[in-house]
Order: structure tokens, then sequence, then C-alpha cells
């Protein structure tokens, strides 16, 4: 295939949206880029919206490929580089906190936390980086964090940005540098690209990162993920903290205006209803248990989406057969983590 001077997006979420704007912000010759979105963008429903956009290659080695640790490594790298390029052309900057995050278990679950630890050392060996933290030190890192834990780990090659602020910010800069976003349109590839139902003509090379909306084309099924958003003054977290347990495992993240998200890294069901009575449950247990002054906490949202995964829970870039068409999918719960590397990626293959 020739070098594509045009290109439609299928998908303003995550992948789309970082595609789009990397193209035009590094393009050496005029393009066209038109970024479409089924959904309405005023009122985002894709699941980079909905996650908590952490970045954490060590908390996923354990319990995934090693690939998936080195390509998040390898976007720990670019984000610093691509978020630095896009703040200086916004007025409202994206929050990136790259500080390492902390795992902690309850004293009675203290042998969660001594597994975690042990299968970092076997699958990581001398690039390991992660740190016990005594009590004392604990306290160092995190002086709101409940003092009844003996002791964590930090993982300093870790981050989280704030991803809602990310996709907004991307949005205007892609019509900034001369691209088009249409939401309120569907793109499907039946085989080939159609809009509407009608063939989607006039672009050298048609992109599909509909993620979940690519279910009736391609082999991915969605993760469900349920997240729970608080606000409070009474708390200041500066890490993502994971909490360990026998049943579940959940994180907190912190977010601007004084905001918290916690959730549960993975549900393995294609359900997306509301979150049930026992999630919510066990969220807000998680969140007590961190600090007690999130008791009085206020929630101010509630909300379950799905992760698009293949059934190996590893990305993928494939080209369809026409040689014009390609596909990004399978970020799974490691949007944020493999997003930049796979992009730069099929960047090369488009130059």
């Amino acid at each position: 295939m020739p070098t594509p001077s045009s290109f439609a997006i299928a998908g303003a979420g995550l992948a789309g949206s970082l595609l789009a704007w990397r193209l035009l912000e590094t393009a050496n010759r005029p393009i066209r880029v038109t970024l479409f979105e089924k959904g309405d963008l005023s009122q985002p429903r894709s699941a980079a919206y909905t996650a908590a956009a952490m970045i954490s290659p060590l908390s996923e080695v354990v319990v995934s490929e090693r690939a998936i640790y080195d390509m998040g490594m390898h976007s720990l790298q670019l984000w610093p580089k691509w978020l630095s390029t896009l703040n200086q052309h916004s007025a409202k900057p994206v929050l990136y906190n790259n500080q390492g995050s902390l795992v902690v278990a309850h004293p009675s679950d203290e042998s969660e936390l001594e597994q975690f630890a042990q299968d970092l050392r076997y699958h990581l060996g001398d690039s390991n980086t992660a740190q016990w933290l005594n009590r004392n030190e604990l306290t160092t890192y995190e002086p709101d964090l409940n003092p009844h834990f003996n002791r964590g780990l930090l993982l300093p090659d870790e981050a989280f940005l704030d991803n809602r602020q990310l996709l907004h910010n991307l949005h205007q800069r892609i019509i900034a540098l001369g691209g088009s976003i249409q939401d309120n349109t569907s793109i499907t590839f039946t085989p080939e690209p159609q809009r509407e139902g009608r063939p989607l003509a006039g672009y050298d090379c048609t992109i599909d990162a509909r993620g979940t909306g690519a279910k009736q084309s391609q082999a991915v099924r969605g993760v469900r993920g349920e997240v729970l958003w608080v606000q409070t003054p009474e708390v200041t977290l500066k890490h993502a903290v994971r909490l360990m347990h026998p049943r579940y495992k959940l994180y907190i993240v912190p977010k601007p205006n004084n905001s918290f998200i916690v959730g549960a890294t993975e549900i393995e069901s294609q359900d997306s209803s509301p979150v049930s009575v026992q999630s919510m449950m066990e969220l807000c247990s998680a969140l007590y248990t961190l600090n007690p002054a999130f008791a009085e906490a206020r929630i101010i949202e509630l909300d379950a989406n799905l992760r698009p995964s293949y059934m190996d829970n590893m990305p993928a870039i494939t080209w369809h057969k026409s040689g014009n068409s390609v596909s990004i999918n399978g970020l799974y719960r490691h949007g944020y983590l493999l997003a930049p590397h796979l992009i730069e990626n099929l960047l090369g293959q488009l130059s």
C-alpha cells in the first residue's frame, strides 16, 4: 500500500484518539484525519473514560505475559514526552503522576502481599524495582493511610494520569491541527468499512479502533470493570494504592478536585448492567480500610464498563485483506499501560 495521506479512524476512545492526534502532530506532509465515534462525545461511554488510567507494569507482570511488562515499560517512557507536547497546547494540562504506586494488605492478609512480592521477584529477577516499606516508611509516603498496615510495597516504576482531561485535550488538539471529529456516526466493518450502511469512501486508510464495538467483526469480548468515584477534602493520597485480598483485588487512584476512583481490577463478565449492591459494599469497604475518614466522603459517580479483550488477553494490530484497512484492539485492562507502545508501532507501519 502506498503511504496513505487520508485516514478514517472508527472509535474515539483512547487508541483512536491517541492515534488521530499522533498522526496529525507528527505529520511531515499534508494529511487528512477524520475520527468517527458511534456515541455522543458530550456523554462519553468509552472504557477509556471510565478507567482509572493506571500505568502499572509491575502490578500486571505477576498475572500477565512478560510482553505486557515490556510494552508497558516502553509506554512509561513515551507518556511524559507525549503529554509534554500535548500540554504545550492545552489550557488545562493533563495531570500525570509518576511517583509510583503502593501495595498494602490487612494484617490478616499479609500472606497475599508476601506472595505478590515473591511473584515479582520470580518474574523480574534483577529488574525488580519493588521496595518493602515498614509502617513508619508507609506513613512517610502516605500520611493519610490507615496506620494499621504493618508494611507495604512501593512500586516506583508506575504512574497514573487524569484520563478524562486527556481525552478532552486530545480531541481539542485534533481539531486545532485540522482533523475532524464526527460523533453520533456509526462505522462498521462487514467486511468492508461502511458509514451508516454505505461504503466509506475517500480515505486511503481506514482504522478500526472501536474496542468492544468491534465484536460483530472481531473475536473480541468485553471484560467488566466497576468503579466508584468519591470526593472528600479529608483525605489526601499521592500514590495509587492497591489493596490485596484473598477474594478480590481493589485499587484507589487520586484524581483532581479532592476526588478518588476505586475499582476492582477485573470481572470476567460481559454484563454491562449497573453495579451490584455487593460490589458497592466491597468498594466502599476498601475505602474505609485505607482511611476511616472516607466514611464521610460523598459518592459522586458509580459506573461499570466493558474493556475489549481477545481470548489471550493480548493486544493486536491486524491488517485486513484489503490492505488499506487495519484494526487495533484487545487492550483489555491495560489500555493506558499499552496504548502508546501500540500507537507508535502502528505509526511505524503506516509511514
